[in-house]
């Protein structure tokens, strides 16, 4: 999300490291695990071709099932879907197929460098994604209150903007030690990451986003604060995120991953779906040539309709076709409230303290609705103006977020006419996606009185309401004050040692158990974590030379707050 004004902290040492999402909570290097010869591990031999379910085929599910085959064994993946999950890229029925818009996922910050391993494994590009003010948009309108400024630098917008972001950039400071754990991630600094964030993991878990800005006297203005709400820093208005913990959105602007996004060249679902096809050169047990795809026949299993436990400590697999196989290990990478409702599932599958952790995640819901168009058009130049026809825009009105998406002055191109979160999503929800395009384009008429979109419209909309799909019931994970303690549960669950021996073997992943909810990178990250304790489970180690992360575990631990 790149800034709308400018963040907290400005780097311009160009020796200085790279910021990467390494932490704080758990502070571990998964770009370097990822990267060193020796590999993730290896198992005894004697359990190379053993069967290990993978429920869930998003880029989690196949992150994990393809180092698994890596290392020997042979992941069943289970999709109810399709492969993907929230990278989800569609086309526009009778346009051209290079036309597509990204359902789920569409930008990527440069900290996510576990993800950018599998974007360069698959040969994937990327390129700047156009978000308001960033260097790839060549300008943006800001709408509020029904008075609109055009601007192509933070410069050309009134002074109470960057009054908002000198609001922002104090209150992080006072309230967060912002430059300070913010060089500690660059420096990867691990005891003044654990120095610094249990201190305010103790002290701001019960707080929420918005009464941390509340209790900042930059922030004493509500003017400011509404405004901060409603365009705010990063994609648009932090609003919808202000009943959240703030130590979620901490986690955000320490990494930078609300920064310098980028976008996959030809759509996210790429990643998975060349994964699934991808036969690795270096492979154990499994001839050269093997991929997850050939391993399946092509397809994966359908839907997981049942999860039990059954004698030996196995967990059962029941899909909707009615087939029922058995494995010593399993890995679930869906929403976890799946597990409550649509799958069939054993109270003994974990501690109960984990099924409260499942039972209370919060989720965050999240729409869109993109239009094809016949040319960018948005480029044009007004006459009397000399600005743009259209730009990206942040609004209070309906739409909130509009992109403007181009591959080149003379080819068709993409509008996402609205992205919107939360009670904004909710909106959406009962309307079609023809009404949902007239109230869309009813607002921006009143943004762009002169401009005919509807004119330069080529094919019907495509839509998600993320709530409202069925095997998702949300777009993210996102914690409310005093979630930290569940949030731990799900995420150390892979160090199962420490369960009792009745409740090991079922290991859970996928980004909203990871602590960077929404982003890719927690589903790498969670899916690694995965990979390790399935290997653990088999007797499997690491090089020593490349410690996995749950060898290091004890030294990095995520901060502990008592239960009592």
């Amino acid at each position: 999300m790149t800034s709308t004004v400018p963040n907290a902290v400005q780097h311009t040492d160009a020796a200085a490291p790279p910021i990467t999402m390494f932490g704080p909570d758990f502070p571990y290097a998964y770009d370097d695990f990822l990267a060193h010869p020796a590999g993730l591990g290896q198992i005894p031999a004697t359990e190379h071709g053993q069967e290990v379910a993978v429920i869930g085929g998003g880029l989690s599910g196949l992150i994990a099932a393809y180092e698994l085959m890596k290392m020997g064994l042979k992941p069943v993946v289970y999709e109810a879907d399709q492969i993907g999950g929230r990278l989800r890229t569609v086309g526009f029925d009778g346009c051209d197929p290079s036309l597509t818009a990204e359902m789920g996922a569409m930008r990527f910050p440069p900290s996510s460098t576990a993800l950018q391993h599998y974007i360069d494994l698959v040969g994937l590009e990327t390129r700047a994604f156009p978000n308001p003010l960033s260097p790839a948009t060549p300008s943006t309108v800001v709408d509020l209150k029904g008075e609109s400024h055009y601007a192509e630098t933070i410069d050309d917008l009134p002074q109470v903007y960057r009054d908002v972001a000198n609001a922002w950039n104090a209150c992080l400071e006072e309230g967060a030690d912002f430059s300070d754990m913010n060089r500690a991630l660059r420096e990867r600094d691990v005891p003044r990451i654990r120095e610094i964030w249990s201190q305010l993991v103790e002290r701001l878990d019960n707080q929420t986003f918005y009464g941390f800005l509340c209790e900042s006297e930059a922030f004493k203005s509500f003017r400011h604060r509404e405004i901060f709400g409603q365009v705010g820093f990063g994609t648009g208005g932090w609003d919808t995120d202000f009943p959240n913990s703030i130590l979620e959105i901490l986690r955000v602007v320490y990494t930078e991953a609300d920064d310098h996004h980028r976008g996959i060249v030809g759509g996210s679902q790429q990643l998975p779906l060349r994964l699934w096809d991808r036969e690795p050169q270096k492979i154990v047990h499994w001839p050269l040539g093997t991929s997850l795809a050939s391993l399946h026949g092509g397809e994966p299993r359908g839907a997981v309709t049942r999860l039990t436990r059954t004698a030996g400590n196995r967990i059962t697999v029941t899909d909707a076709t009615g087939d029922i196989r058995t494995f010593r290990a399993a890995v679930f990478t869906g929403q976890s409230w799946l597990l409550l409702s649509k799958i069939d599932c054993d109270d003994a599958l974990f501690p109960i303290d984990h099924w409260t952790a499942m039972e209370r995640t919060h989720y965050m819901e999240s729409s869109k609705l993109f239009v094809p168009v016949d040319r960018p058009f948005w480029l044009d130049k007004d006459e009397l103006t000399g600005r743009d026809t259209m730009s990206m825009t942040l609004t209070d009105r309906m739409t909130r977020g509009t992109y403007l998406l181009d591959d080149g002055p003379d080819k068709p191109a993409v509008i996402c006419l609205s992205y919107t979160w939360c009670d904004d999503s909710l909106k959406w929800l009962p309307l079609s996606p023809q009404e949902r395009m007239e109230v869309m384009l009813k607002s921006l008429g009143e943004i762009y009185p002169n401009v005919d979109v509807r004119s330069h419209i080529i094919g019907n909309p495509v839509t998600v309401s993320w709530e409202n799909e069925p095997y998702f019931m949300g777009a993210f994970k996102a914690n409310l004050p005093g979630h930290y303690r569940y949030q731990r549960r799900l995420f150390t669950h892979f160090m199962q040692d420490r369960l009792p021996a009745d409740k090991r073997g079922l290991f859970l992943a996928g980004d909203d158990i990871s602590w960077t909810a929404g982003w890719a990178e927690g589903a790498v990250q969670t899916a690694l974590n995965a990979v390790w304790g399935v290997m653990h489970q088999f007797g499997g180690t690491t090089d020593p030379t490349n410690p996995g992360p749950g060898d290091v575990f004890d030294e990095i631990a995520p901060v502990e707050l008592p239960e009592d």
